[in-house]
């Protein structure tokens, strides 16, 4: 990588921050583990076959009767612990990557479209943006899950309809800054069609404040997916999701069972803070006024 190249600068102000670098390497180390997660895990929790309800809620340490040692014990079905946390990441992961994704195609697309149309069309779209913007996310969540039922789909589609303003706003206040420059007028005046002028011109030159919002929304996905599985609303039982496992082991808690609940939602914890972390960092980076 050059070092005097914008990406190269910018990797080597993103390094100088230790914190940011800790965060990124947590999350790249996450995201091999859920990858790598079949290959390195004891046990598939998925594998009900694989499972025995004598080796329930055991503690960190117990050699089960399979052989193998619960490194962070099991939880109430017999799962071992570190098994089903690396596949509750694979979840959360897949599920927040999914939404962010989908929610920033919708909602960039949205707002560029707002800012370059203008008149009422803009009127009503931003409208409906800024009345949605006013309920939280969490509420209409758990409206749009429990009206399409669970599944990893459903849940998918719940978070991009409950996440995909925060895009749409950033994108118009971007695109309407844009809109209003020269080159635009320019590429105005040529036989371009109006949408290559949206997605060629103006829609790249918002990437930087849409790109900080999206690795902000992944986490917040993360974090909405496990508050709905934890509340029962999310994933189905058969899908051990980190909101799942520490609803699994809450009521376990007064008993001194502890590692049911508490290993996950440190991995959850770990894993939000880390990529908040990163991207304040790259809001830091890509707005000026923000550098040190």
């Amino acid at each position: 990588m050059n070092a005097t190249s914008p990406v190269g600068r910018f990797w080597r102000e993103f390094c100088e921050n230790r914190v940011a670098l800790a965060a990124l390497v947590v999350v790249a180390a996450t995201i091999l583990l859920a990858i790598l997660a079949p290959f390195v895990v004891p046990q598939n929790p998925y594998d009900l076959a694989s499972l025995a309800l004598i080796d329930a809620r055991r503690p960190p340490g117990y050699v089960g009767r399979s052989g193998f040692v619960h490194w962070l014990g099991t939880d109430a079905q017999g799962r071992d612990l570190l098994s089903a946390i690396l596949y509750g990441l694979r979840i959360s992961l897949q599920v927040g990557l999914a939404a962010g994704a989908l929610a920033f195609a919708i909602g960039a697309t949205l707002g560029a479209v707002a800012a370059f149309v203008g008149g009422r069309v803009e009127t009503a779209l931003m409208r409906f943006v800024d009345l949605q913007l006013s309920f939280p996310a969490i509420l209409l969540a758990l409206v749009l899950v429990a009206v399409l039922g669970p599944g990893r789909g459903q849940l998918i589609a719940a978070l991009v309809a409950a996440q995909y303003a925060y895009f749409a706003r950033t994108a118009h206040g971007a695109a309407a800054a844009e809109r209003a420059k020269d080159y635009v007028s320019a590429a105005l005046s040529t036989p371009i069609p109006a949408w290559q002028v949206v997605f060629r011109h103006i829609l790249p030159n918002c990437l930087p404040p849409l790109i900080v919002v999206a690795t902000l929304q992944v986490a917040n996905s993360i974090a909405l997916e496990a508050t709905l599985s934890f509340l029962g609303l999310g994933l189905p039982v058969t899908e051990p999701s980190l909101g799942m496992l520490i609803a699994n082991g809450f009521q376990y808690m007064l008993s001194g069972r502890y590692w049911i609940s508490i290993y996950p939602g440190v991995a959850l914890i770990l894993l939000i803070v880390a990529i908040n972390l990163v991207g304040d960092q790259v809001r830091d980076q890509l707005n000026p006024r923000l550098k040190r």
